[in-house]
């Protein structure tokens, strides 16, 4: 993900340039059609159709806007072990901040923290007491220290939250641990750390539960304390305990329909599944129904410098342990405690493929020769045997001490992001490849060279592209897919977006031209194997990149038209692609799909039918679906239609209107075989035909999908 790069205009790809030579001709086309505008959809049900992938469409997560720091990883305090001002003392400890003045506390960092990977610890010396014999009183509530978090922590009433922190002092101590507003006049949830000198002599872990009395949507932690004395801390942690889990016991069951393997969930109250992934937010991607997870990023896997690189030996293992880095790209710092193990553990979790973007040695601006690049292929196959070794292999081990006996499914791996131009990219490349299917035959390759328009130099299993771009080229390039060569390796668009003035931060205008696209690419699946829109997250007060998916701040989320838009495309992956044909007495903007599915909530199969006008007018369409006798199986009761619209194209959703743009459902009236359907001016429309199973033909699937082995 680059400002720039990707856009297949933007690197003058044959396959696609010639759009900005049309582009003001479609934009009259789209802004100045008449009123009076019809169109024919016909539907072919006779034929088998065409299986789609079962991993069409799913999502991908990179470390950019705060979306793991301060988001997706539950984590309430920013800086959590003092690292993130360097490892040279003094140091920035930034966003902590000091409770009383230089008179009453003096607070410092050193290098005395009992983690080898993390040695900046914060020391505190209260230089007041609260003695009656003392003359330089503690003020009320006392002195110490406090962490806002990531703009504030939500803090909500009746809510428990996980307070862990590593403590040591020279003598006794009584450090009062609280949640409070912002400017800490009101206590929300406190309790205190009290340990005799023989006790906090030597680094102690402290761990409480704290239920919050009230709600403040812009808490903060305070530590402090009200007797003289030098304490030192280290790893403070605030966890809210109701994050995104699985209650009871989770089994995997094939649905040899859409060849996916679905939760069976036994309860049984001894088991909660909590892994510390942010409960709305991990809900909303677990509503997408993805089929992969690519992470941990594109950028932020490469490093602005390699120094600066995603390491994942540095991001497993217990937590205080994990030295964290500066993601140099994005610009700020990550503790880590969204590591490789938690992102394969977020797959399983949302019953998606993990795909793992892997360091090939590469960074915006150092790069290793491939003579040297042996120890970074290493650190490849030592990551592969972490997900998928043996309980008792050397990587695999580590896994399951952290708490996965089972190996991982991993399936997918990326070599690299957007690094095809750079010198040792194909050198370093092979390296990679050829050692990862020694060990791993079954593993699938994915190359950053786009082999759209020309064959790849090199072998691969699929190729990425990145498309950013503006709408009416994103639309225009759903009937470009089609002329895409059948040969060679498969594409996976890994990311695509529209950007620019008509897209804002969200705006119902980009959502219409990216679900064109993926019209394109549902009906080109048979050469495009996976498709991502990014990025998937931003956090409000981090906005890096617009637009986004999903928007959130400490105690809120929605979602974007582009993120609703991608709910019409939930059941395609497994489906079975129907042909159609769309006509239309003139040039309007329209495209549209059709599928049949079989749904995992009534066991019903569906015939769904997804149009996107993208012109300013109302388009009268009559919906014919040609089916022979199997046209009489199509039922009345239990269809359904769907629109995304909006008064004006470049509507945007809110905090304050979180669904103004956003699906509406409701019963279809009438139809049949025939069906009169009215498509609002820029709107996205999906039909869903109930049906009877029996009569329809459709395709094997690949039983080869699940989520965990």
């Amino acid at each position: 993900m680059k400002e720039g790069m990707g856009s297949f205009c933007a690197s003058c790809n044959a396959l696609f340039c010639f759009f900005f030579l049309v582009y003001s001709v479609y934009q009259c086309s789209v802004i100045g059609v008449d009123g009076g505008q019809v169109a024919q959809l016909t539907v072919d049900t006779k034929g088998p159709g065409r299986k789609i992938p079962v991993t069409l469409f799913g999502i991908f997560f990179e470390e950019i806007n705060h979306a793991g720091a301060g988001g997706l990883w539950a984590e309430l305090v920013s800086n959590r072990g003092f690292e993130a001002g360097g490892p040279t003392i003094p140091s920035n400890i930034d966003p902590w901040g000091i409770i009383g003045d230089e008179s009453s506390v003096v607070v410092a960092t050193d290098r005395s923290s009992p983690f080898e990977h993390n040695k900046i610890a914060l020391r505190m010396e209260v230089l007041c007491d609260n003695n009656s014999n003392s003359t330089n009183i503690c003020p009320a509530g006392g002195v110490g220290v406090y962490n806002p978090g990531y703009w504030g922590m939500n803090v909500e009433q009746d809510k428990w939250f996980t307070v862990v922190m590593y403590v040591r002092s020279e003598g006794a101590v009584n450090v009062s641990v609280a949640l409070t507003s912002s400017n800490g006049l009101q206590t929300l949830a406190a309790t205190n750390f009290v340990g005799n000198a023989c006790t906090v002599g030597n680094w102690t872990k402290f761990t409480a539960n704290l239920r919050a009395t009230a709600t403040n949507r812009n808490a903060r932690l305070q530590l402090t304390a009200t007797k003289k004395g030098v304490i030192w801390f280290d790893q403070v942690s605030v966890m809210p305990v109701d994050t995104y889990q699985i209650t009871g016991t989770v089994s995997w069951i094939l649905d040899p329909e859409r060849a996916t393997y679905e939760r069976e969930v036994f309860v049984d109250f001894n088991l909660n599944l909590n892994h510390n992934f942010r409960k709305d937010i991990t809900q909303m991607l677990a509503d997408l129904k993805p089929r992969f997870l690519r992470f941990p990023g594109g950028c932020f896997v490469e490093g602005d410098w390699l120094r600066n690189a995603f390491r994942w030996k540095r991001t497993v293992g217990p937590w205080e342990e994990r030295p964290g880095h500066f993601g140099d790209v994005w610009q700020y710092w990550t503790d880590d405690g969204l590591g490789y193990f938690e992102f394969l553990q977020l797959a399983e979790d949302i019953n998606a493929l993990p795909m793992w973007v892997i360091n090939n040695g590469l960074s915006h601006h150092d790069e290793v020769d491939t003579t040297c690049i042996a120890p970074f292929v290493q650190e490849a196959l030592d990551s592969i045997e972490f997900a998928r070794g043996a309980p008792n292999s050397t990587w695999g081990s580590l896994r399951a001490a952290m708490g996965h006996q089972d190996p991982f499914n991993l399936k997918y791996i990326a070599l690299g992001n957007e690094d095809c131009g750079k010198k040792n990219y194909r050198g370093n490349y092979m390296k990679f490849y050829d050692a990862i299917k020694q060990a791993y035959p079954d593993i699938k390759i994915i190359s950053n060279c786009d082999g759209s328009s020309r064959k790849l130099n090199h072998p691969a299993d699929f190729y990425d592209f990145h498309i950013y771009t503006n709408a009416v080229n994103l639309f225009n390039l759903a009937h470009q897919l089609d002329r895409i060569s059948r040969d060679g390796p498969k594409a996976f668009v890994s990311e695509y977006a529209v950007r620019g003035k008509e897209a804002g931060q969200g705006s119902l205008m980009a959502a219409l031209a990216e679900a064109a696209f993926l019209v394109g690419i549902e009906k080109n699946s048979d050469v495009v194997e996976m498709a991502s829109y990014a990025p998937l997250f931003v956090n409000s007060n981090d906005r890096t990149w617009n637009p986004d998916a999903i928007v959130f701040n400490a105690s809120h989320a929605f979602g974007t038209p582009s993120y609703w838009m991608q709910h019409f495309f939930r059941e395609s992956s497994g489906a079975t692609l129907l042909s159609s044909n769309l006509t239309t007495n003139s040039s309007i903007p329209l495209i549209a799909s059709a599928v049949t599915w079989k749904s995992s909530e009534d066991n019903n199969t569906y015939i769904r039918i997804k149009v996107v006008n993208f012109g300013n007018v109302s388009v009268t369409t009559r919906i014919s679906i040609d089916g022979g006798q199997q046209t009489n199986s199509l039922q009345l009761s239990g269809s359904m239609k769907t629109v995304l619209t909006s008064a004006n194209p470049l509507d945007e959703n809110s905090f304050k209107e979180p669904t103004k743009v956003a699906p509406v459902r409701s019963a279809l009236k009438d139809g049949g075989k025939d069906l009169d359907a009215e498509l609002p001016p820029y709107s996205f429309t999906a039909f869903d035909f109930l049906t009877d199973s029996s009569s329809l033909r459709t395709v094997e699937t690949d039983a080869s999908y699940k989520a965990s082995i």
